[in-house]
């Protein structure tokens, strides 16, 4: 739409933040068996929200009172998350996630290497709906950690003019509308990250397309990365960070947030593992598996987008690309010109080399937009809609 074509990157075209939609004359059958389909829909989030509170009762609140025992108290909740995580995937229509491991060189190809995270070693990956966070979590049953970044301002000279925007030609096809971004709003500069927040997995799964800070709930204990670090250790679990700090709609990466500045690459004191979630263009019926506009109200996102992925009698495509570890930025053969060109790069290294690797692994191009971006699109949308 041609409101928002200030929000579409400069460099590439892309539109990340804007829900996909099905091609237009599709719709027929879809019409036809929607009261059947929205029935489906709400037996499976029912079904979904019962799971979400299981976990809670069950691994949040009863087993909790075996953390005083480690040895038994790992093993019991890694089986029950495994299981609720699971369960949950398929009551959206989710029966498979294809997994390959690949290298970016010798195109691409599948290799055979283990990918097994160990305690303290970070998960690196893009983030396009609360779908991914289910599958770490029942793969790894990790440590999921959000930034906490300095604030944004977001003043007049960053938002659209509406009155700027030119409609253009009735083609139908909304190209001729595309207004140049950057005469529309100022380029935003990366917000400061301060530090970092353990969050459940109910909390990250509330707070998907959302932006920092989050709302409420998610800045308990402000830690410094090696904290973080030092805590996954002694809980026995890897890492998950989400450099993007918010979702997009899986048409392009997003840029990251300088999340390890200081940290050199090659990585010597931890292991990296990198991967790419990648998901199906939306038909009608099969909707996004994308989040990037959350509801409109906190408490119940992700409802909603429950609701409309369930209402499908097709199984949905999830895919998963995870980088060969033999080639990951922690890797002892690791070589940083392989990866980066030129002599500066900027004042994180690793976050600039693990979006150049997860867009390549993930065959997805990098835009210039960030989580900052988003913020003003959000207020912008929130605004129009």
């Amino acid at each position: 739409m041609e409101k928002y074509s200030a929000y579409r990157d400069p460099g590439t075209g892309i539109q990340p933040f804007l829900s996909p939609v099905p091609p237009q004359g599709s719709e027929s059958l879809a019409t036809i068996l929607r009261p059947g389909l929205y029935l489906l829909g709400t037996i499976r989030c029912i079904l979904v929200l019962l799971l979400g509170l299981v976990y809670f009762i069950v691994v949040q609140t009863v087993c909790f009172l075996l953390s005083p025992l480690p040895f038994v108290y790992k093993p019991v909740t890694d089986v029950l998350t495994a299981v609720i995580a699971r369960l949950s995937l398929l009551a959206v229509g989710i029966y498979w996630v294809p997994v390959e491991v690949v290298r970016r060189k010798k195109g691409r190809t599948s290799v055979k290497e283990s990918w097994s995270p160990k305690p303290g070693d970070v998960i690196v990956s893009n983030w396009i709906s609360w779908l991914e966070i289910a599958w770490l979590a029942f793969r790894f049953n990790p440590t999921f950690v959000l930034p906490v970044t300095a604030p944004i301002e977001i003043t007049a000279s960053q938002t659209p003019s509406s009155s700027r925007i030119t409609p253009g030609r009735k083609t139908g096809t909304g190209s001729a509308a595309i207004s140049p971004p950057l005469q529309n709003r100022a380029q935003t500069k990366r917000a400061d990250v301060l530090g970092f927040t353990e969050v459940s997995l109910l909390r990250i799964i509330s707070v998907c397309g959302h932006v920092p800070p989050y709302g409420s709930g998610t800045s308990s204990a402000l830690r410094s990365f090696e904290d973080v670090l030092e805590c996954a250790k002694k809980a026995r679990r890897p890492i998950v960070l989400f450099p993007e700090c918010t979702t997009s709609n899986a048409r392009g990466l997003l840029r990251f947030a300088n999340m390890f500045k200081g940290v050199p690459a090659p990585v010597k004191d931890f292991n990296v593992f990198l991967m790419c979630s990648r998901i199906d263009p939306p038909t009608a019926l099969l909707p996004t598996l994308s989040l990037p506009i959350p509801s409109s109200h906190p408490s119940i996102n992700p409802i909603p987008h429950i609701l409309s992925i369930s209402s499908s009698i097709l199984p949905h495509a999830l895919s998963i690309r995870l980088l060969a570890p033999s080639e990951s930025p922690s890797s002892g053969t690791f070589l940083l010109n392989e990866v980066l060109s030129g002599s500066t790069f900027g004042e994180d290294v690793l976050s600039e080399v693990c979006a150049t690797l997860i867009s390549e692994i993930g065959r997805v191009k990098r835009t210039g937009m960030g989580w900052e971006d988003k913020a003003m699109f959000l207020d912008f949308y929130r605004g129009k809609s």
